[in-house]
């Protein structure tokens, strides 16, 4: 069974940005200790006879073909509602 330390606790904590009291400490220690052990014992399982699945709940992709649809508006008359147009195009204010 794999033994976590003190100082792996406190070097997680660190890169987590957490700080712990001693308590804490102890406590993270025996609940990590308690998740490898059992990470350990699924290592001990034959996988070798079972594919792999990549998706468990039968759901698939929906696609739809990309197709271009003519709007009700006709685009010129679209730019002629702005307020400044130039070239039959918007005309904005320059931004840096």
């Amino acid at each position: 069974m794999t033994q976590i330390s003190r100082d792996d606790v406190a070097k997680l904590a660190a890169l987590s940005s957490l700080q712990l009291d001693d308590a804490e400490v102890e406590h993270l220690q025996a609940d990590l200790q308690a998740i490898l052990g059992y990470v350990e014992q699924l290592d001990e399982l034959d996988t070798s006879d079972v594919a792999p699945s990549y998706q468990v709940t039968g759901l698939t992709n929906v696609l739809r073909e990309d197709s271009v649809q003519q709007g009700e508006v006709a685009p010129v008359s679209l730019v002629n509602l702005a307020a400044e147009t130039k070239d039959n195009q918007v005309k904005v204010p320059k931004v840096i």
